[in-house]
């Protein structure tokens, strides 16, 4: 037999996985809105840089809600750290109030009423451009998709569900006296309950359905092949679950209950005119007592 028929072995090594390249990171605020929006802030150890509203901070946010110098994020042997620096509102990761904690890639880092994304390692300019994609799809402040997410997706929905055939419904809804909420308890609390509420609700939200920021204090459901019944049962359990559950920011106990109105289509509509309907009964929930879900 040839050599050329012979059985060639081939040694596969495993692959090794690549070890994190903490040199490069970088800051990347995603919320609030505005002219810095997705501006990226790098990070080189050993300097620290100082996050606060001075004018000498390495990253100034000039805020109300953030004290003269913040916290400041600095390199611990392979690791970055962030420190409160005695701040008036306190630092916060992933939600939770700090005074020195160790930043892991895709952690949320919140000065005051700013947030932004640490991203580290090797493929950190990968990384940065999938953010900035994000934040054209996603509230930077809710985790929720955008308004402009949402109506796209009804773009897409609508046809589908009404060639199909199948019930295609929305949900509308906005948290009750939000304006008090602000008012009595500021603005930091009103962003809390913004962003505690969403997360509550994303857990109980399918993978088909789409749970959008529409703007303020007002978001909505899609919910795709949903009759109206059960639709309205959908309202009413995430009604349920926002009354039932505390809402608690620095030591206060905030009560939070939502008005929701609900619309079902079968034929096909324009994106607005559906919008209208769930609209005008969220309306007609508000002005009946609140805390209720109407379609």
């Amino acid at each position: 037999m040839s050599d050329d028929w012979k059985t060639r072995v081939t040694q596969i090594r495993p692959v090794e996985k690549a070890a994190v390249d903490h040199e490069q990171a970088c800051l990347v605020l995603i919320y609030p809105p505005g002219s810095e929006l997705g501006k990226r802030y790098p990070l080189r150890g050993p300097e620290e840089v100082v996050i606060g509203r001075g004018a000498d901070c390495g990253i100034q946010v000039d805020r109300d809600s953030v004290s003269r110098k913040h916290a400041k994020v600095t390199r611990a042997g392979d690791l970055w750290q962030v420190v409160d620096l005695g701040s008036t509102n306190g630092s916060y990761v992933n939600d939770a109030q700090i005074t020195q904690c160790s930043l892991r890639d895709g952690d949320l880092l919140k000065i005051g009423n700013a947030i932004f994304k640490f991203l580290v390692g090797g493929n950190i300019e990968s990384s940065y451009h999938e953010e900035i994609y994000r934040m054209t799809i996603v509230d930077g402040l809710t985790q929720a998709f955008n308004k402009r997410y949402f109506i796209e997706n009804l773009e897409k929905e609508i046809p589908r569900c009404t060639r199909h055939q199948r019930p295609l419904s929305l949900l509308m809804f906005d948290i009750d006296h939000f304006k008090k909420i602000n008012d009595e308890h500021g603005h930091l609390t009103g962003d809390f309950v913004l962003r505690e509420m969403a997360r509550r609700i994303r857990t109980r939200v399918r993978k088909e359905e789409v749970f959008a920021r529409y703007g303020g204090e007002e978001f909505s459901l899609v919910l795709p092949e949903t009759a109206h019944e059960q639709a309205m049962k959908v309202g009413e359990d995430i009604r349920r679950l926002v009354e039932g559950d505390r809402f608690d920011f620095e030591g206060d106990h905030i009560p939070v209950t939502i008005s929701i109105g609900v619309a079902t289509i079968v034929n096909e509509v324009a994106p607005d005119a559906f919008i209208k309907v769930a609209d005008d009964n969220l309306y007609k929930a508000k002005k009946s007592g609140r805390n209720k879900v109407i379609g």
